[in-house]
């Protein structure tokens, strides 16, 4: 089961303060309340642990494993899940031998549950998802999952009281609030897994946060930086997949290629840490060494830097807050040729605008920021629409789209629906490439 309540000053010693701010500044910094939380955690390698991993089968799954397996002697591999590649699934399953796994493809699940027989059980469906995500057999869900398919497992999770180590960055971009306040509200500690949010994390360590002037996030630039609009709209899928510096999965990937992965880390830095949009820069930064900035109020900055590396940001979740050794690739500062940064181009790249009018807008301004991008890099990836044509649609999207200031979930799951379909829909009609004209025209979201 999951530790609930922890109280931070029953498990630091005295005197060790991780984090620190006055009394007085507690109501205005959000975000202090949830560091807090983070303190309470029992040294994490002192015990054993039991992990549940949705998305096993993704990038992010794949170095996860990769890390449990570098961990053994810690932690222990509960349940697994997989979309519907259960050739790879059922490797993992005779290598960590977890007592369950969910396929979302119900009929794979049937498959793989004939090939395995009686020694793992099999769920299917959406269904099986939830229940391996609430099971009392795991301490800490990893939720790896892609889009917008995160956000009903990850809050199944913190109902059963799980620590979540949170990769699925869609569920704080869609339902932010909602889901910071079910982990408040069951005492569950969120830990980022993206290495940017986890770069902030340790740079905060030890921090009065009422000295935090702003935090500011990296992005690579991707493999289009510097390309005028014109060049990009004649980008092709493989060139669009084709990173510089990670090695990540295809929608991400795109993400990274359009900037938008960058404006929605920025939505997700203000649900997790608490901070305003006007705090949160983004800077870019090809080398991807430094993986984000802390400004302080004096002028001082603080920076993480590491190896373009997913694994690092996933041990560091695990194992929070300790550091034990790893075996990846470290820094040679002597190898080095430089570390360059420039300002993002919005004009070629506006998605990442797009996602900071999603989150001024609020409501489900930001589930229909996602649910758009996400279809139209779905159709991107088939070759139905050109590159270009991905921020058009998300800003038609966006269009259409009414100022609100809180929303319940039914309306969040409204809200993604109706916008698959509608960006269906304007395709679909469409027989010429999309351009932003025609877009806001046929548009009816």
């Amino acid at each position: 089961m999951g530790r609930r309540g922890v109280n931070a000053r029953e498990v630091i010693p005295a005197g060790v303060k991780l984090f620190s701010v006055p009394e007085g500044d507690l109501a205005r910094h959000p975000c202090f309340r949830y560091l807090l939380g983070l303190e309470g955690f029992a040294r994490s390698l002192r015990k054993h642990r039991n992990i549940t991993l949705l998305g096993s089968t993704g990038s992010i799954g794949t170095s996860t494993l990769e890390v449990l397996t570098h961990l053994r002697d810690y932690f222990s591999v509960s349940s697994l899940s997989a979309n519907g590649n259960i050739d790879l699934l059922e490797e993992q399953v005779g290598q960590f031998r977890p007592r369950s796994v969910a396929v979302l493809d119900e009929e794979k699940a049937d498959l793989l549950r004939k090939r395995l027989g009686r020694t793992t059980e099999v769920l299917g469906g959406e269904k099986g998802l939830l229940e391996i995500a609430g099971r009392d057999d795991s301490d800490m869900v990893l939720n790896a999952l892609v889009g917008f398919s995160g956000l009903r497992p990850t809050l199944r999770a913190i109902e059963a009281g799980k620590d979540i180590a949170l990769a699925n960055k869609e569920t704080l971009v869609v339902a932010g609030e909602i889901v910071m306040e079910a982990a408040r509200r069951h005492h569950v500690r969120l830990l980022p897994v993206d290495s940017e949010h986890s770069a902030i994390l340790q740079c905060l360590q030890g921090e009065d946060l009422s000295a935090v002037a702003k935090l500011i996030i990296t992005a690579s630039g991707g493999p289009f930086l510097g390309y005028s609009t014109s060049r990009l709209a004649a980008v092709t899928v493989e060139e669009a997949l084709n990173h510089p510096t990670w090695k990540m999965g295809a929608k991400i990937t795109v993400d990274s290629a359009t900037l938008m992965n960058k404006g929605l880390e920025v939505i997700e830095a203000c649900r997790l840490f608490g901070f305003p949009p006007e705090q949160i820069d983004v800077l870019i930064h090809p080398q991807s060494i430094i993986h984000s900035f802390v400004e302080f109020t004096d002028g001082s900055v603080k920076a993480q830097l590491a190896m373009p590396d997913m694994r690092l940001p996933i041990q560091y979740a695990l194992t929070y807050p300790d550091r034990p050794s790893a075996p990846y690739r470290k820094m040679n500062f002597t190898e080095l040729s430089e570390l360059t940064f420039r300002q993002p181009d919005h004009r070629n790249f506006p998605c990442l605008g797009l996602a900071s009018r999603a989150l001024q807008m609020g409501g489900t301004a930001p589930a229909v920021l996602n649910a758009a991008n996400e279809e139209a890099v779905h159709m991107f990836l088939e070759g139905t629409i050109p590159f270009t044509s991905i921020p058009e649609i998300v800003s038609a999207a966006l269009e259409h789209c009414t100022r609100q200031d809180r929303v319940d979930l039914e309306e969040i799951f409204r809200a993604d629906t109706e916008t698959r379909q509608a960006v269906r829909n304007l395709v679909e009609s469409s027989s010429v490439p999309l351009h932003t004209t025609s877009v806001r025209q046929q548009a009816s979201i």
